[in-house]
């Protein structure tokens, strides 16, 4: 599960459906409806927040949004209740590490598409967040260790001192 700190506008369309998948079982673990996932490190922020399915909720409209945007047809029935709240913070770190992995995964899959984001040296974050000064978030790197035995991925760090997989 990959819930992004960056815009969504950033993802390829592959990478808009898939968050959008993960998002909404992101909501049916915060609100109860499965018992996976619930310590997942992805879902910390949402957990942490004063009401984690509105925070979740506020998530996924505004993926929805984009979504329209780009002509997509996600149903916005799915979404729970919630409304727009007060941000919840997000490092610069944690951002800068997002945007190299995401860059990594479009080098990949989606170079055309990642060919339309090469002037952006500040990515904006989703409209949820606000950027705060600081490193990768310490669940970030929980799941990049966690990510290792799995996916034979061990965590690096760039000359720019950034963790990469």
């Amino acid at each position: 599960m990959r819930l992004w700190s960056l815009h969504p506008q950033y993802l390829d369309p592959k990478g808009l459906v898939a968050l959008w998948r993960e998002g909404l079982l992101a909501q049916a673990v915060l609100v109860g409806k499965t018992i996976g996932y619930k310590h997942h490190p992805q879902l910390v922020r949402f957990l942490e927040s004063s009401s984690p399915s509105k925070y979740i909720a506020a998530y996924l409209r505004l993926i929805h949004d984009e979504a329209v945007r780009r002509g997509y047809h996600f149903d916005e029935k799915k979404i729970d209740r919630g409304s727009m709240l007060k941000p919840l913070l997000v490092t610069r770190g944690q951002l800068e590490y997002e945007w190299s992995h995401l860059n990594n995964k479009l080098k990949a899959r989606a170079p055309a598409w990642l060919r339309h984001f090469e002037a952006v040296r500040e990515p904006e974050p989703h409209p949820l967040f606000q950027i705060v000064p600081g490193g990768i978030s310490p669940w970030e790197l929980i799941a990049a260790q966690s990510d290792s035995p799995r996916g034979g991925h061990s965590p690096h760090t760039t000359r720019h001192g950034i963790l990469e997989r």
